[in-house]
């Protein structure tokens, strides 16, 4: 059976399940998140962070760009749809648009940051499993700019949608961390990792 279709129903049991958790429960389990990446090394020790812009009851990461502005904060923007590639730019809160998707995204003339000068991305997610891997949306682009990425990668969700397994083919690239409203966690299938980070939870 082809792995797009486990996933598909997997997908849709998920969506149901974020929804479920409710909206207060969301923005205080996102505010949760923010104070365990607040403390967390793997930010201290970074200048160049990319995040994303919340939608459809995402995990809500803008506070950081708050607490931590003199870090160069980075957004995707889809480049290419025709070959699922995204660019980081710039993120400046007066230059946003909105693309047909549903998400803001950088206006296209804001500075592209190379992936080399990444230190950490801030994945978002359906779901992971505790080694890592990631149920998106299908589009694949995270997958294709992970894959090329040699920094820190953090997957971000919420508790209830850790789950025992995700999915995933040859193509799918698992991250390095997850965090939750619960903290951070080295992920079990992370070799792929430049380096490991001591924190509270996971003293190196």
């Amino acid at each position: 059976m082809p792995i797009d279709s486990p996933k598909s129903k997997l997908r849709t049991q998920c969506r149901a399940q974020r929804q479920a958790l409710g909206e207060e429960t969301r923005q205080r389990a996102s505010l949760q998140i923010c104070e365990h990446l607040a403390a967390w090394p793997g930010l201290w020790q970074a200048t160049t962070i990319a995040f994303y812009w919340p939608m459809k009851g995402e995990v809500d990461l803008r506070p950081l760009t708050r607490e931590f502005p003199a870090k160069h904060w980075l957004l995707p923007r889809i480049a290419s749809q025709g070959e699922r590639r995204m660019d980081f730019h710039r993120y400046d809160p007066a230059r946003l648009v909105v693309h047909p998707f549903g998400m803001a995204e950088p206006a296209a003339d804001l500075p592209v940051v190379a992936a080399a000068e990444i230190e950490l991305v801030l994945v978002p997610g359906l779901a992971y499993d505790r080694q890592g891997w990631r149920l998106g949306y299908g589009g694949g682009y995270y997958d294709r700019f992970l894959s090329r990425f040699n920094g820190i990668s953090v997957g971000v969700t919420y508790q209830a949608l850790v789950l025992d397994t995700v999915p995933h083919g040859e193509h799918d690239v698992a991250v390095g961390w997850i965090v939750t409203e619960k903290g951070i966690f080295w992920a079990a299938n992370n070799a792929h990792q430049g380096r490991r980070l001591p924190t509270e939870n996971n003293p190196a």
